[in-house]
């Protein structure tokens, strides 16, 4: 691919993944650029690795993509892990003569997969993603296959951790409505200070083990406030 349409297509792919705002969206789009621009890719998909084990396959381009992430999940062992744990990125030319991975080369190797690619997309926390490729011939991916595969999944990732990151203030900002409203309540009932509905809040939050957001999301829906304990606390 020359390099002059290869940024022409980056581009265009980072335009409109931008203009997107649901992540769901955002991961199909991704798939589908993967499968169109880079080198030797048959099928691909987006994994989620949650708690460092546990393999979601999201927006896969077929079955062998969706089977092969579950047997990851199933072994605990394969590219996808790797390249989010280990390496960032881990490439197997021939899937017959791997291994790394005895157990899922194997089986994928049985459902039809001859080599694959995987990058890591982004690591938050106990969340990890990757972008892997699936192609049913031997030696499918190359130098320039990782290259486009890298450029490409370093545009989603940005794009991806943006919308996270909006979607993070737009809750901070829903949370921080709801337990004004719930406050409020309380300084009205009990003609008390911001500081002393607050300490309300927390005060029912620890009791009833329960997210402070969700106590004053029930006191601003319901009017009740867990216990009596209000009750005790403005007197």
């Amino acid at each position: 691919m020359e390099h002059v349409d290869l940024a022409e297509r980056l581009g265009e792919l980072a335009r409109e993944l931008q203009q997107e705002r649901d992540e769901a969206a955002i991961l199909l789009r991704m798939v589908r650029a993967a499968v169109e621009m880079i080198p030797g890719v048959q099928e691909a998909s987006i994994s989620l690795v949650l708690a460092r084990k546990k393999v979601v396959a999201r927006a896969p381009s077929g079955t062998l993509s969706r089977d092969l992430d579950a047997l990851q999940e199933r072994f605990g062992e394969g590219p996808c892990l790797d390249a989010v744990h280990e390496h960032t990125v881990v490439r197997v030319p021939d899937m017959e003569a791997e291994r790394r991975w005895p157990r899922f080369a194997a089986e994928a190797k049985a459902l039809g997969a001859a080599s694959m690619l995987s990058i890591r997309l982004f690591v938050e926390g106990e969340k990890l993603g990757a972008l892997n490729l699936f192609s049913r011939d031997i030696d499918a991916f190359d130098e320039e296959s990782e290259e486009i595969a890298s450029l490409v999944a370093a545009h989603a990732a940005v794009v991806l951790a943006g919308t996270q990151h909006a979607d993070q203030l737009r809750d901070a900002a829903a949370t921080r409505d709801v337990i004004g409203q719930a406050k409020g309540i309380l300084m009205e009932r009990y003609k008390i200070t911001a500081a002393h509905a607050f300490l309300l809040l927390a005060q029912a939050s620890s009791r009833t083990n329960t997210k402070l957001v969700r106590v004053a999301e029930r006191l601003a829906t319901t009017g009740d406030l867990p216990s009596d304990e209000a009750t005790t606390m403005s007197r």
